[in-house]
């Protein structure tokens, strides 16, 4: 297997991910949130998550969108947080 196609954290590293149809990227101005808008619910997304959500375009692969993330917040420990985070938002159906 390729680098690539390396699965790392449960996350195969060449998805791309984006958000399904059926979900939107929204900000909620009068609270400061950033909101998932799914068809019978709202998630909020707390601290960074919305600025994750946001580079979910379907360009980027995982490590493009960890390496955008350390270059933006260097101190942080996103090598290991991101890729799980998808991964969950990938389980609950909200990314493809």
């Amino acid at each position: 297997m390729s680098v690539p196609e390396a699965v790392r954290d449960g996350v195969r590293r060449a998805w791309r991910p984006a958000l399904v149809r059926s979900v939107l990227l929204r900000h909620d101005r009068v609270r400061g949130v950033d909101l998932l808008v799914l068809p019978e619910r709202v998630v909020v997304l707390r601290g960074a998550a919305g600025g994750i959500v946001a580079l979910c375009d379907g360009e980027r692969d995982v490590d493009d969108i960890v390496a955008e993330l350390a270059r933006r917040h260097p101190d942080a420990p996103v090598a290991e947080e991101v890729p799980p985070f998808l991964a969950r938002l990938r389980a609950e159906g909200w990314l493809r």
